[in-house]
Order: structure tokens, then C-alpha cells, then sequence
């Protein structure tokens, strides 16, 4: 592990929890100008997943900062002019294109793997390659079938190549269209000031532990690499040079690395009262959530219903700068149902019902039906501030 020089500033505990929600754009005035790509770019990523209970968690995470914008509006934002491309960072994610050079160290390193898990048929990849450049964009529908089986993991020879493709760099994932990536090649789709991968591994992670640290605010070593799944040893490599700066949190207990943009100004200005998407940047880190907000968070979607303690999708509610409790959605026509709501306590009663309401319009639901409140003594106080909101 690299020597950390000395930190010359002290942060508590609260002063690190405001500089993490003003670096991920939920503490102070939303920059509605930029909109979504303005939120993806402050970001630097925003995860993808194929869950969809209100939204897609891609929709979620701007609808998390920007209030109730338009679900197309989202996705034009995303992929029209270029804007962004889908690659591997913290997992697969919607990434500003202007990054595409600094993957280049991730691009290398899956052309040197030496080991895949499906098998790369004979003539499969050249033969992608060809049909797309004579009739992409395409899925891997139209490129000649995704699966050969039913089974989502058995994979055609033609989904093996065009994914192999898009991790190598030559094919692009350009929108997703029923939720299929439509690829085309990276010729075509990225800018060519941006197509290269003329950086070297050092410049490549350089720029990503620094981008990770600013859409972090603060963090420490494990936080920065977790934030777009790089080695430890790689961040150690380059946090010298990266232009974070050393800083030590109060009850970390663990040096910590900040953005000096964001020790510049002290965190001020309105928090968002919001549901968030599980795979929001804010929290994706479970040892950092605990950490900043005392707050245990875990996807429960994968686990055997029995063993739920929260529900599938349960979302954390974000107010005052805390999260205060957590919503497990539904939908049922014209109804969001709150299948399940954990409340920290009689004063999240009305953020949640604010949170609830919103959600609801932002996704033209009229009304909101709680079925199950993990306090019974708080359900009857919760269904009032909803009536009153709902009036």
C-alpha cells in the first residue's frame, strides 16, 4: 500500500456525510439546465439493471435528483448524439463519452484474458463484425439470436461474439431497445477525437480514481476503487497523482482521500426528499453506506422470499440528509403499492408519505395503498400525511 502523506484537514463524521450527498447531487439546488446528462456526467456513471418495479434504475437515479422528469426525456438523454456509451465500469453502466479512452486499460485487459467462460465459435466474431457494418445498429436478435436455449446463460455463438466485440472495444452498445443493447461498431458510434486507446493504464486510472473522488466527494481507498471496480493496488498506484487529497474522518477509522473542490466550500442548501433505486451510486457501496449514514442496505431481490426482511426491491428513503427508511414498491394499475414500508421513527412518517406521493405522479399513479408498516403504531399517522398529500 502506498504511503499517504499526513492530512493537513480534519472532517467530521456529519461534514463528510454533506460533502458525499452534495458530490452525488442530492444536497443543494439541481442543475435542471443540464438535466439528465448533466446528472450523468456529475455522476460519472449510473448503473444498469434489468429490475423494473416503478422504473428502471437508470430512470430512478436522475428522477432521485432532478424530481419528476419525463422517462423518454431520460432516455433520449442518454443515447442521442452520441452521448453516452454502456460498458463495464461499476457494473454494467451508462457512461459519458467523453470516458471512452480512459476504459482503454479495461478494454486491454479483456483482449489479454486467456480464459472465458462461453466459447467463441469459429468465424462467429468476423461475422458479426461484417453484418453490422452492413446493416447495424442491431440486437443480437437480428445479428441471428441470442440464446440457444431458453436458459439465460446459454448464449448463441452470435451473442458470444458480439459481446466479446463490445468488451474489445469494436462493437458498441448505442440504446437499449426493449431492453436488448442494440450494437453497432465503435467506428461509427463514438466521436473520432475519442476513439483511441492511445492512453496507458497509468492515465487511464488516474482519470478514473479522480472522477471517482469527485462523484464521491469523500472517501476512503476501498470506496474510490469500489466506484468503478478497479484493483486496490491500482489505486494505490496512481492516488498520489490523482489530485484527491489526503483527509482524515472522524470515526472512519481509515485514511480518506477527498475532491479539493469539494473541501472548498462548505455543503449548503436544500436536501432531496426522494426514493432511491438500490443501484443509486449514493449507496451501491454497502460497508460505505454503513459507515456514512448507519444505515445496513442489501438488495433483497436474489433472496429466497422467506428470507426477506424488507422486501424485493425495497428503496431507501432519502430526507434531511439521512435515510430515514425504506419502501418495498409495487404497481397495480393506477396505484403504487407500497408492499412493505420500515420507518426509522414517528419523524420519517412524513417524508415517506412525501416520497410515496411523488414517486406515484412522477410514474401517473393517482393513488398510494400501503399494505404493510413494519411499526404498526406509525401506520395510522402514515396514511394520514398520504390523504392529506393525495387530497
Amino acid at each position: 500500500m502506498t504511503t499517504q502523506p499526513r492530512p493537513t484537514t480534519t472532517l467530521t463524521a456529519d461534514e463528510a456525510r454533506r460533502i458525499a450527498l452534495r458530490a452525488q447531487g442530492l444536497l443543494g439546488a439541481p442543475d435542471r439546465r443540464a438535466g439528465v446528462r448533466g446528472v450523468l456526467r456529475h455522476l460519472g456513471a449510473v448503473q444498469l439493471d434489468t429490475i423494473s418495479v416503478l422504473a428502471r434504475s437508470h430512470e430512478l437515479v436522475p428522477y432521485a435528483r432532478l424530481g419528476a422528469v419525463g422517462r423518454q426525456a431520460v432516455e433520449a438523454a442518454y443515447w442521442t448524439d452520441a452521448h453516452a456509451f454502456e460498458y463495464w465500469s461499476h457494473a454494467a453502466c451508462i457512461l459519458p463519452i467523453e470516458e471512452w479512452p480512459h476504459f482503454a486499460f479495461r478494454r486491454r485487459a479483456y483482449r489479454d484474458r486467456p480464459h472465458w467462460h462461453h466459447e467463441l465459435p469459429d468465424g462467429a466474431y468476423d461475422q458479426v463484425i461484417k453484418q453490422l457494418r452492413a446493416e447495424g445498429p442491431l440486437t443480437a436478435t437480428e445479428l441471428g439470436g441470442a440464446k440457444k436455449t431458453n436458459d439465460w446463460w446459454d448464449w448463441s455463438g452470435t451473442k458470444v461474439a458480439v459481446e466479446r466485440a463490445l468488451m474489445y472495444g469494436e462493437v458498441v452498445c448505442v440504446e437499449r431497445r426493449g431492453w436488448k443493447r442494440v450494437y453497432d461498431l465503435a467506428e461509427r458510434a463514438v466521436p473520432d477525437a475519442l476513439l483511441h486507446d492511445e492512453l496507458d493504464d497509468a492515465e487511464c486510472l488516474r482519470r478514473l480514481v479522480r472522477l471517482a473522488g469527485e462523484s464521491l466527494g469523500v472517501g476512503t481507498r476501498a470506496d474510490i476503487a469500489d466506484y468503478h471496480r478497479l484493483k486496490a493496488e491500482q489505486v494505490d498506484a496512481v492516488i498520489a497523482d490523482s489530485g484527491l487529497v489526503p483527509v482524515e474522518v472522524e470515526g472512519w477509522g481509515r485514511p480518506a482521500w477527498a475532491d479539493p473542490a469539494a473541501l472548498a466550500t462548505p455543503p449548503r442548501g436544500r436536501h432531496r426528499t426522494t426514493l432511491l433505486s438500490p443501484f443509486d451510486s449514493l449507496i451501491w457501496e454497502r460497508a460505505r453506506t454503513e459507515r456514512i449514514f448507519g444505515f445496513t442496505h442489501r438488495l433483497e431481490a436474489y433472496v429466497p422470499k422467506p428470507k426477506r426482511v424488507h422486501g424485493y426491491f425495497a428503496m431507501p428513503v432519502l430526507a434531511g440528509g439521512r435515510l430515514v427508511g425504506r419502501v418495498d414498491p409495487a404497481r397495480e394499475s393506477r396505484t403504487l403499492v407500497a408492499r412493505q414500508v420500515t420507518l426509522d421513527g414517528p419523524r420519517a412518517v412524513p417524508a415517506v408519505a412525501q416520497a410515496l406521493v411523488e414517486a406515484a405522479t412522477w410514474v401517473n399513479c393517482t393513488n398510494v395503498r400501503v399494505e404493510r408498516v413494519d411499526a404498526p403504531e406509525l401506520r395510522e399517522g402514515l396514511g394520514r400525511e398520504l390523504a392529506g398529500l393525495l387530497g
